[in-house]
């Protein structure tokens, strides 16, 4: 899509400091992270929600997302994390272009997250 910001990043119009990348996902830390190391996963191509997803890129998907969290907690101490996916405007969704959020979790950290 021609005005998506993630489709921008993805075809290196736009400078993003990737963490973890594969054939099909990357990550990068979010803009406006709601915690230290918060990060996005990404992929490549233009699908709107997980519903838009090819079921054959599960694999690459989680390779992404645990290739992001196992950098993140080498370079940061944190104690757990969320990873979130919010679909559509009424979940929260911003931008629409498939992304999964990392966010790195300290105990009592005061962050509400709803599940």
């Amino acid at each position: 899509m021609k005005d998506c910001i993630f489709c921008k990043i993805a075809a290196g119009e736009i400078p993003a400091t990737k963490i973890y990348e594969n054939g099909s996902f990357f990550s990068i830390p979010d803009k406006n992270p709601k915690t230290k190391g918060h990060s996005l996963v990404i992929s490549k191509k233009h699908f709107e929600t997980v519903l838009d997803l090819n079921s054959t890129l599960g694999s690459e998907l989680i390779d992404c997302i645990k290739g992001t969290i196992m950098k993140l907690m080498k370079a940061e101490n944190f104690d757990g994390f969320n990873v979130i996916n919010n679909n559509f405007e009424a979940a929260g969704q911003i931008v629409k272009h498939f992304h999964v959020h990392i966010i790195p979790r300290i105990k009592d950290d005061g962050l509400e997250i709803i599940a």
